[in-house]
């Protein structure tokens, strides 16, 4: 279940199925302003164009090149071309210079990776871009969903199912809060604030101190 394969597959299929941005994301961003912002694991593009609204300069990174081509399409159709731009990368190893951006989101994309080790470095990853004054929201997929009878983070495939039948199954780690909470602590982030909303686990983080 190699991430990159699996969304190259469905990407085209997986994009028509995620037009709207997460009204966590949107609560997280009203407000802020930055000049350059950062979506970590874009996929389609719909929280780098929510992010462009807050920053002129915005990047969107996936490790799918498929996807990465619903973003560019959908920049260009939606008009924010002129403020975002899109690049393969990994999470766990960011093609983005140190301290450069103010203002990240890295939504629905570490529960993907594996193992922990790769998780804690895309957490420290997401430190190292991140300015002095920079803060980001975390997120990944929870036990406390309702469709997981568990109370601790397991490994598990989620099938996706595309027209005609086929399924793809994509790899997750789905998070119990507390290991949420402990993964964050132990990366080189700041955590601000932590929380469980519509069965995910988020975490509002900032640079490392000083």
């Amino acid at each position: 279940m190699d991430p990159q394969s699996t969304y190259d597959r469905i990407a085209t299929h997986f994009s028509k199925t995620r037009k709207y941005a997460w009204p966590e994301v949107e609560t997280f961003l009203a407000g802020r302003a930055a000049e350059r912002g950062l979506d970590v694991g874009c996929g389609n593009g719909r929280h780098t164009e929510l992010l462009a609204d807050h920053a002129p300069r915005c990047l969107g990174v996936d490790l799918s090149r498929e996807l990465l081509r619903e973003a560019a399409s959908r920049a260009s159709e939606r008009g924010f071309d002129d403020r975002a731009a899109f690049v393969h990368g990994d999470a766990a190893r960011l093609p983005v210079s140190t301290d450069a951006v103010d203002l990240a989101v890295y939504v629905a994309t570490i529960h993907h990776l594996s193992p922990r080790a790769a998780r804690l470095r895309s957490l420290n990853e997401l430190a190292r871009v991140l300015r002095s004054d920079g803060v980001a929201l975390v997120s990944a997929w929870s036990t406390a969903h309702d469709r997981f009878d568990r109370d601790e983070g397991f490994d598990t495939a989620v099938d996706w199912t595309l027209p005609g039948g086929e399924t793809v199954p994509r790899y997750y780690h789905i998070y119990d809060p507390a290991e949420f909470d402990a993964d964050l602590a132990d990366s080189d982030l700041t955590v601000v604030d932590v929380s469980v909303s519509s069965g995910n686990c988020y975490g509002v983080v900032r640079a490392p101190d000083a």
